[in-house]
């Protein structure tokens, strides 16, 4: 049976996942809707527009939301309460309170219900996942991410300047989250040890990070955060796990590539747009799954809640 979905939000990533939706077989996208018309005029010919959020609800067995963290709540209780299936963006919210009680409202539902975690079903980190588990780096020493932005926000989320703020936005939120939730699926619990992070306005301002140093405990290998943005140069996205006998990393989100000699090889031989596409698709699928009670690989709430909490502890040193 395919699954009636339906998109609240149409901004970066909810106009991506029309995309998606629309030519996935076991999704029908059949609602959308956004605060902006202009946002929905783009999706016109490619999805049914409602009039409002619960239109897009009443009309859908699973709804994407795909709004910015302060509204993320308002509309996972009205899903609830309409016991319609969630897939929610990240974070949960912009304070872990009431993060914590959203948590406690979806497993309480008992709804199918997951958050949009790239690395939960991108084949390069199922493949990194199971080398790790396999052994085949030996002993795990450490996991370091490297990121750098020379443009915050980036120029394909022009319109998402609630980003450069730090309230609700930043690179830290945005993009380590994704690396930090995938070291937890593959380290284990990941706890912050110590950070420092800079702001360009100072400490009460109102912009984003602009500089992110942290250590971060599990109970397999330390995992080590060094970021920046602003800064002329190629974007750099590098999550890479080094052992005793070997190493690997996930590189510009989607290539895995693994040391054969001094040399970085890549692990699948495909161009990256295509690997991007494998990992949406792969996303879907286990979304798929999790629609239909099945064993499946999609963040939990309750793991996007404790990536939150790494990431809202490195904020607030």
């Amino acid at each position: 049976m395919v699954h009636q979905v339906g998109i609240i939000g149409l901004g970066t990533v909810g106009s991506r996942f029309v995309e998606q939706f629309n030519n996935h077989r076991e999704f029908d996208l059949v609602a959308a809707w956004d605060v902006d018309p202009a946002a929905c005029s783009v999706h016109e010919d490619s999805v049914n527009l409602c009039s409002g959020a619960d239109e897009v609800i009443a009309n859908s067995d699973l709804v994407y939301i795909a709004v910015p963290p302060r509204h993320h709540r308002v509309y996972v209780m009205s899903c609830i309460a309409a016991n319609t299936a969630i897939f929610c963006e990240k974070p949960l919210g912009i304070d872990l309170v009431s993060s914590r009680e959203l948590v406690d409202a979806v497993i309480s539902s008992g709804l199918p219900a997951g958050v949009n975690f790239v690395f939960s079903a991108a084949p390069s980190a199922h493949e990194l996942q199971r080398k790790i588990e396999n052994a085949e780096f030996g002993d795990l020493t450490r996991v370091d991410l490297r990121l750098h932005f020379s443009r915050w926000p980036r120029v394909w989320h022009e319109r998402a300047q609630w980003l450069r703020l730090r309230d609700q936005g930043g690179w830290i939120r945005e993009v380590a989250s994704h690396f930090i939730f995938l070291a937890s699926r593959l380290l284990g619990p990941i706890t912050m040890e110590s950070g420092d992070v800079y702001f360009e306005d100072g400490p009460n301002g109102v912009l984003c990070e602009t500089i992110g140093l942290a250590r971060f405990a599990s109970s397999s290998a330390p995992l080590t955060l060094a970021g920046t943005s602003q800064g002329a140069g190629p974007d750099v996205v590098d999550l890479t796990v080094r052992g005793t006998h070997g190493s690997a990393r996930i590189w510009d989100w989607y290539r895995l590539q693994q040391i054969d000699g001094d040399d970085w090889v890549d692990v699948f031989g495909s161009e990256r747009e295509v690997l991007g596409v494998d990992a949406y698709t792969s996303q879907l699928d286990q979304l798929d799954r999790m629609m239909r009670g099945e064993k499946h690989t999609i963040a939990t709430f309750a793991e996007a809640l404790s990536v939150q909490e790494c990431v809202e502890a490195l904020l607030a040193v």
